[in-house]
């Protein structure tokens, strides 16, 4: 396993981080929970994702639950707060009584003292971006943080509150936990340039496209049992289970690069993301511990330039003059 830097923080955190949404607490059986979180940790991954809202709580209880076995400074565990969580007109957004209470339950869930990192789910229009912040601040002051970052912001959100952090002396964002895969570039117009200026980690969702880019959605073939795309709970980005058969036979042309580089395809599309040093880590979800094994194996592959313009030009996109390639 490779270690890399939060952005320009010093904690490090492993290339492949293993999340929780849609499955521990959920869709996945604790015991399968358990296996897949003690695998990953085996295999070098020190960097665990949940959130509050996962599975209404349960995800944090079953991940802090697993974790808790090991020393508590061999791990980097991140968690959120936004989405609502009760019915009340305070239980949910960033205002800063929400943000202090839902710490408290997080670390009350996770049987904690402290979170590596604190993340704001989304962005609150409804509440002064400056109330956000110096509640983090407050978090980061009392111990109970030690790292903030946000996810799903845009780049004038995230350019404004990192302006704000300078201006008021406030502890600064660390991290952007953005969606981004071969299918899905948008951030690259606006959001790596400006992480990549600000020194902001970056720990991507949906790399793999909620499994598209595994290979095991088959072009004019009927959706796996089992899959997730005929979940209508968990397909929330796959077009609610009709897959662009185009976009399919573009995912199955990549399979003869992949066997290339003697990778997987999901390890090469984990590897592709990797390419940019801004990139911290990879969220990978997994139901099966053999799941989380292959995915860890993307760790430390690094594509050739003729390889990622081979992709590019399968899947008819533009590649950056800036990109990265390598570590």
């Amino acid at each position: 396993m490779k270690y890399r830097h939060l952005g320009k923080h010093g904690i490090r955190v492993s290339e492949i981080c293993l999340g929780s949404w849609l499955t521990y607490g959920g869709a996945t059986a604790e015991d399968t929970a358990r296996q897949c979180i003690e695998q990953a940790y085996d295999l070098g991954v020190n960097f665990f994702d949940t959130a509050n809202v996962y599975a209404a709580g349960e995800a944090e209880k079953i991940v802090g639950k697993v974790l808790r076995q090991y020393p508590r400074e061999s791990y980097v565990l991140a968690t959120k707060v936004y989405f609502p969580m009760g019915d009340g007109p305070n239980d949910r957004g960033l205002s800063r009584k929400h943000i202090l209470e839902q710490c408290d339950a997080s670390l009350k869930r996770l049987g904690l003292d402290y979170i590596d990192l604190y993340q704001a789910h989304r962005y609150d229009p409804n509440v002064p971006l400056a109330e956000t912040l110096m509640a983090f601040d407050h978090l980061v002051k009392q111990g109970k943080i030690l790292y903030y970052g946000v996810s799903e912001w845009s780049a004038g959100q995230l350019a404004h509150a990192t302006d704000l952090t300078r201006m008021a002396n406030l502890a600064p964002i660390a991290s952007d936990q953005p969606r981004y895969n071969m299918l899905d570039r948008t951030i690259e117009a606006e959001i790596l340039p400006l992480c990549r200026r600000e020194g902001l980690g970056m720990i991507n969702y949906s790399p793999l496209a909620q499994g598209l880019l595994t290979g095991k959605y088959k072009p004019g073939q009927s959706l796996p049992e089992g899959s997730r795309a005929r979940d209508p709970q968990q397909n929330t980005f796959m077009n609610n289970g009709k897959l662009d058969q185009e976009q399919l036979l573009k995912v199955q042309r990549l399979l003869p690069i992949a066997e290339q580089e003697g990778l997987s395809l999901s390890q090469l599309a984990l590897a592709w993301c990797l390419r940019h040093s801004e990139l911290s880590s990879v969220i990978i979800g997994a139901s099966k511990p053999q799941q989380v094994a292959e995915n860890v194996g993307a760790s430390g592959k690094q594509l050739s330039a003729t390889t990622i313009q081979r992709i590019a030009e399968i899947l008819d996109v533009e590649i950056s003059s800036r990109v990265t390639i390598g570590v």
